[in-house]
């Protein structure tokens, strides 16, 4: 094995074990255990792309206490083993781009709640996807719409927050609007987290936990594409009855893979900063951090952002921070991993791209050009022909993504 070869197979390595230690599974089974669901009978409510291992780790510890489940996922993560382990059903909706079938969750969900009787208690789990998987739109409203409003928010180039505060505005269940059919019924929620700050109000729109963002303004409403104009429901209020719990974040994947790291031998840095912003910018800018820092392997966790042209390629915003990083780190004895952690990023099946310092070489042997891809929103297609692409599967967890990235002279020799 040639030592670019063990310094990828070494950084895949660390890449997994950040996302094992925030699995849903682990983290919901772990908090169990710490005692923030209080004993008894509850019905369960899972919603998001780690909703199935979610559950899975509440089946472990407190599977006998479940009067009844709705479970709540991204099409192709279901698991038909859960159902064997937990009542009720599990529906599946699309990601990252909501049709009629997130409607079809969004009144299930409702109709689950309403449902439970009026001394029932609830448990939530909550992941990242939630924003996509289920919807009750205000009206004036309808799927195609819906689609159109997320399509161009994902162009966009917002940041998750600001993504989300938009989402809200056309939504009779974001914002914590969903807690009024609890009609005060006791809530214990869940969650992990993909967003920075890690505040429940923010994880999939904040389905039971309002926040006092102030209206849309006149500018925010004059940049939405033409003809969705918000119905503005009206704004929720705190609910009492519901406690929120953080379990996994994007910080303890980043504490994990250091841990990791600091294992295999590895001087390590987590430089704190949050990535944000431009991708291919901040490719150049951590590459020439790697390359200014010898002999020590970079953590960094965030979730960049991609403006997409009219008509994007292959790839999705951590393909394209890898390729430019690849550009600045050509014939340099380097290894980048950038990915997100609930194995998907972007439209298509790729989690991300594991880079090194002849990606560039490889990728121009088979005939493509890094700026016209990089240009185009087709990363992905580059990194397809240079055999750098990460293809993990669904996760089980969504906090936000990873870039991990080493240079100096473990790539030597």
């Amino acid at each position: 094995m040639t030592a670019i070869a063990g310094l990828r197979a070494d950084i895949e390595r660390i890449y997994h074990a950040a996302l094992e230690a925030v699995n849903g599974r682990t983290a919901v089974a772990r908090a169990l255990r710490e005692g923030v669901v209080p004993k008894g009978p509850f019905y369960l409510v899972a919603v998001g792309k780690a909703a199935t291992a979610m559950a899975h780790g509440l089946a472990d510890e407190r599977g006998g206490d479940v009067m009844d489940a709705l479970v709540v996922t991204r099409a192709g993560y279901e698991d038909p083993e859960l159902g064997e382990r937990l009542p009720g059903r599990t529906i599946t909706a699309p990601h990252p781009i909501p049709d009629g079938r997130s409607l079809e969750a969004g009144e299930a969900l409702v109709g689950f709640i309403e449902q439970g009787p009026a001394n029932g208690r609830f448990v939530f789990l909550v992941s990242g996807g939630a924003s996509s998987l289920v919807e009750r739109l205000a009206p004036g409203m309808d799927a195609a719409a819906l689609a159109r409003l997320n399509r161009w928010l994902l162009a966009s180039g917002l940041d998750i927050g600001r993504m989300n505060r938009l989402r809200k505005a056309f939504s009779t269940i974001k914002g914590g609007r969903l807690a009024q059919w609890l009609a005060g019924r006791r809530a214990d929620v869940l969650l992990i987290s993909d967003v920075p700050g890690d505040a429940p109000a923010m994880i999939g729109s904040g389905l039971l936990f309002a926040d006092d963002a102030p209206p849309l303004t006149d500018a925010e409403l004059a940049a939405l594409p033409e003809g969705l104009v918000p119905a503005s429901p009206a704004p929720a209020t705190p609910a009492p009855s519901v406690s929120g719990h953080v379990v996994a974040s994007n910080a303890a994947a980043v504490e994990a893979a250091a841990e990791r790291a600091r294992s295999l031998g590895f001087a390590v840095t987590c430089p704190g900063r949050f990535l944000d912003g431009e991708a291919r910018a901040l490719g150049a800018s951590l590459a020439e951090t790697l390359i200014n820092a010898p002999d020590c392997l970079h953590v960094w966790g965030g979730e960049p952002t991609v403006t997409l042209p009219e008509q994007p390629g292959r790839g999705g915003r951590m393909q394209a921070l890898a390729l430019a990083a690849a550009q600045r780190l050509a014939d340099r004895p380097a290894v980048l991993l950038a990915a997100g952690t609930d194995g998907a990023d972007g439209p298509g099946e790729d989690a991300g791209a594991l880079v090194d310092g002849h990606t560039l070489y490889r990728g121009h042997r088979a005939g493509l050009d890094d700026e016209h891809t990089l240009d185009a929103a087709d990363s992905g297609r580059f990194l397809a022909a240079s055999g750098d692409l990460i293809r993990t599967g669904g996760t089980g967890t969504n906090v936000m993504d990873l870039v991990i990235g080493y240079y100096g002279s473990k790539g030597t020799g």
